[in-house]
């Protein structure tokens, strides 16, 4: 089948992120007869499903980042941008920066998703979400800072509150976040503290939902609880958050409403999409469902605006099934190697069959020798299904040295129950602990009124 685009219409290519989806065109248009420019804010692309990781000190930043430079380095035809895009203008085919203008023939969007507090907003400040390097480190700080501050608490119900962590949400994310604190509490913590039990904690995780994971099938949500429950997560079902204030998360369960003195709250409950889909659907028209992402064409482009693609967490893909593809790797590595694949069918005057995703399966790990996958045809559960997480998540790093250094780090800690990067970073640790303290011990009174 012939397409009228002439392959001078594809010559300048544009493409805004470099996470999966952007890495993967932009790898897949390497050596083709186009000039790709690839656009981010950062200078490293983030293998965003070992976050959690970062976040409870199993594993370095730098062991799940790949500068983008090095990794494109053997295309010639490609080039790398440090900068942000901030407008688009398709009228005269040119994307807007924060210092200048590019001019592009093929405009490529993957700037993912953020978190998405549901018209709450404020509550970010007591609750960070996980996307990023800087929240995983913040993350990492608070958890941390919450076992040395109660180390230091001499009042019982302060202390408790202290060491009880509210999780919320219970996808993949909030699942794997709440298994690693339990893990932590009950293996490489249990003896570095003096004056608390480690193993006390009381970690809690929040879905409004019947169960856990709830995209999988039932009887791995139901797996993955009976793990959790094994680890001395408490899972609370059916149960939304109505409040985060300082010390504070309030959850209601039917009628039942109740607040809970936390002073580590963790979000793991919803995205929206970037600013990229509302400018986009101011500029291109583009339509936008509920959490801001571009509803595209079988061939992930823009109505009426075939030269512009929207893949990755930002694409609502609904071709395919009764729901939208998941915002998962696996859908932004293969949209990314369509868009591709398009465009240099595009150059030789032909096209390709609309976009068909290839579910290879899901996987969720809940804690060590404990992980679910669904594979569709088999479910497994247990040590089998761990070893099939660690091996996708070993295959799918993008650097030859970071799979060496994760590999060998996840070696070590399965023997040693050891997590080398329980780093506490800021600026001035002990001042911020301090007032954190401070403002607990008002938080901590008001509880102990109510109660």
């Amino acid at each position: 089948m012939k397409n009228t685009q002439s392959d001078r219409s594809v010559r300048k290519v544009v493409i805004v992120g470099g996470g999966f989806g952007g890495l993967y065109a932009a790898q897949s248009l390497g050596r083709a007869p186009v000039q790709v420019t690839l656009i981010d804010k950062r200078n490293f692309h983030l293998f965003q499903p070992l976050l959690y990781q970062v976040a409870t000190g199993t594993v370095s930043p730098a062991d799940i980042s790949s500068p983008l430079r090095l990794v494109l380095s053997k295309f010639k035809n490609v080039r790398t941008i440090l900068d942000e895009v901030v407008d688009i203008d398709p009228q005269r085919k040119k994307v807007v920066l924060l210092d200048g203008e590019l001019d592009y023939d093929t405009l490529i969007v993957a700037t993912g998703v953020s978190h998405h507090y549901f018209g709450n907003d404020h509550w970010k400040a007591y609750a960070p979400g996980l996307k990023t390097i800087e929240d995983a480190l913040e993350i990492r700080s608070r958890i941390f800072t919450a076992f040395e501050a109660a180390e230091k608490e001499s009042d019982p119900l302060k202390r408790r509150a202290w060491l009880t962590f509210v999780i919320v949400g219970g996808g993949p994310t909030g699942v794997e976040l709440a298994g690693a604190i339990a893990e932590m509490t009950r293996g490489s913590l249990r003896d570095d503290f003096r004056n608390i039990d480690t193993t006390s904690a009381q970690i809690l995780l929040v879905e409004g939902m019947d169960r856990v994971l709830p995209p999988y099938a039932p009887q791995l949500s139901a797996k993955a609880q009976e793990d959790l429950s094994r680890l001395g997560v408490t899972v609370r079902a059916k149960t939304i958050v109505t409040n985060i204030t300082e010390g504070v998360v309030t959850v209601r369960h039917g009628e039942e409403e109740e607040a809970i003195p936390t002073q580590t709250v963790l979000w793991a409950a919803g995205v929206k999409a970037s600013a990229m889909g509302q400018i986009l659907r101011d500029r291109a028209g583009a339509n936008l469902d509920r959490a801001g992402r571009i509803i595209v064409e079988p061939d992930l482009s823009l109505p009426n605006h075939p030269n512009i693609f929207a893949i990755g967490d930002l694409a609502h893909f609904a071709h395919q099934g009764e729901r939208p593809l998941p915002g998962v790797a696996p859908v932004a590595m293969q949209q990314g190697e369509y868009v591709a694949k398009l465009l240099k069918r595009h150059l030789k005057g032909d096209t390709l069959p609309p976009f068909q995703y290839a579910d290879y399966g899901s996987l969720a790990v809940i804690g060590q020798n404990s992980a679910v996958v669904d594979l569709g045809f088999v479910k497994l559960s247990g040590i089998i299904a761990w070893l099939a997480w660690v091996f996708a998540h070993i295959y799918y790093l993008i650097e030859f040295d970071n799979k060496l250094i994760v590999l060998t780090q996840w070696g070590w800690n399965y023997f040693t129950r050891g997590r080398g990067a329980r780093l506490i970073t800021g600026k001035d640790t002990v001042s911020v602990l301090s007032e954190r303290m401070k403002r607990e011990i008002f938080v901590g009174a008001g509880n102990d009124r109510k109660g």
